[in-house]
């Protein structure tokens, strides 16, 4: 008899990269925790999934993404942006404070924990502000927002000029030992700016942003994190000057972590030629040399985590001329695919890509997560990495489908996401052979 709390996945192509684990094998599934796993696991009742040709993993952790709620429930929601998620292989998600109102309380923190747990189907992990409003005139109570749920700090969407300011926030940040994602802008250098600042802006007749507004930030921020000893984490790194600092001062032991996103290890400044608002985002695709120092900094492990940066607009928010169009593009649906169909050719091993969505995220927000191991929450996804597709905006699960992707050529997709040991995502239009469950009598 079968018991439907006890599922066995076979003959997968387990990858793990807590362990460097790569090999065929089985996980024994029960209650929605990973009971065994090895090559040779079996269970007489349980629910049998043949993974054959298909690839197990952790379920993957995306560090920065926005879903909107509260207060612009027309971008996202927690049902949609948590769909996307799940078709994306992405079991837990980490979700800005840069809401309507603002993430910088108890009950807004409150509020993303209970109401993504009841319309949510992934894990959903607030961060509260690092100043109230956003405004950078005043902390917010770093205590309570901690003790109400949330995993880091954050102003993201907007720099803290206030040096003062944020040199206090990550003092206390180091009292209840979580970090602080800095967006790092100097907004009187990005002033009036709606993409990089070079040969591509002066060709097409935009107002640019200087990369020095991105490279300032960030070394003001490493030499405060290295004063307070707190734990900084730099958000979107998009150029090649911060990836030098970052390695710099990691190398002198200052406790810095940081993280990259698709667009801007794929895509160069020149995506924006046609006045391509998709390709808007802050901050902006930068020059070849960048894309070049961002990818050594994932092959020497100084970029420590992708992630997507998840953004999304109406389309009447992108339809606007350039100038007024807003930052942003959608990524949950398509960081895995294209991490797994260009990095590969880069020299980035596949264990070290996985642990960049996996491990890494959840070591830097210590999250209960990325490993397959006895004991462990059992989230997880199974990649089918056959077959060749393009990327179609007008099938995400987002409410989004603002992205510079759309008609990229991808291969493989996500077979199923599992959270807690259930299904959360399979497609429909799977074929019989790719997925089969078994029913034992």
């Amino acid at each position: 008899m079968v018991d439907d709390s006890v599922l066995l996945i076979k003959n997968a192509r387990i990858l793990d990269p807590a362990s460097g684990k790569d090999e065929t094998g089985s996980v024994l599934v029960k209650n929605g925790v990973i009971e065994k796993i090895g090559k040779s696991v079996s269970s007489k009742t349980a629910e049998e999934v043949d993974a054959q040709n298909l690839w197990l993993f952790p379920g993957l952790v995306d560090m920065h993404v926005h879903l909107r709620q509260p207060g612009q429930d027309s971008k996202e929601t927690f049902a949609t942006g948590t769909r996307a998620a799940a078709a994306g292989g992405i079991t837990r998600v980490v979700t800005m404070a840069n809401t309507i109102p603002v993430l910088d309380n108890k009950t807004g923190i409150e509020f993303v924990v209970e109401r993504s747990k009841s319309e949510g189907c992934v894990h959903v992990h607030p961060v509260g502000s690092v100043s109230k409003g956003l405004e950078g005139k005043e902390i917010s109570d770093i205590g309570e927002i901690v003790h109400a749920g949330a995993v880091a700090l954050s102003d993201d969407g907007k720099g803290v000029m206030d040096a003062q300011l944020f040199r206090r926030a990550l003092e206390y940040s180091t009292i209840f030992d979580v970090p602080i994602i800095s967006h790092c802008e100097d907004h009187n250098l990005s002033q009036g700016g709606v993409m990089n600042e070079g040969q591509t802006s002066t060709f097409i007749g935009l107002p640019g942003i200087p990369a020095e507004a991105e490279t300032v930030m960030v070394s003001r921020d490493i030499l405060l994190a290295k004063r307070t000893g707190a734990r900084l984490h730099i958000a979107h790194v998009s150029c090649a000057e911060s990836v030098d600092l970052i390695r710099t001062y990691k190398k002198r032991g200052v406790k810095i972590t940081a993280e990259t996103a698709m667009h801007y290890l794929l895509l160069t400044d020149k995506a924006v030629e046609g006045y391509n608002t998709n390709a808007k985002m802050n901050p902006p695709l930068r020059t070849e040399e960048d894309c070049q120092a961002l990818l050594e900094g994932l092959r020497d492990g100084t970029i420590d985590a992708i992630a997507s940066d998840h953004a999304p607009h109406t389309r009447g928010d992108k339809s606007q001329e350039f100038d007024l169009a807003p930052f942003g593009i959608v990524g949950l649906e398509t960081t895995l695919p294209l991490m797994l169909s260009y990095l590969p050719q880069e020299g980035l091993d596949l264990l070290e890509l996985i642990r960049r969505m996996t491990v890494a995220p959840c070591e830097i927000l210590k999250l209960p997560a990325g490993k397959l191991e006895p004991g462990m929450i059992a989230d997880l996804t199974l990649w089918n990495p056959t077959g060749e597709s393009q990327i179609d905006p007008n099938l995400f699960f987002s409410k989004g489908r603002n992205t510079p992707f759309g008609g990229w050529k991808v291969t493989g997709r996500v077979e199923a996401t599992m959270v807690a040991g259930r299904v959360v995502y399979a497609p429909s239009y799977s074929p019989a052979a790719s997925l089969v469950t078994v029913r034992p009598s």
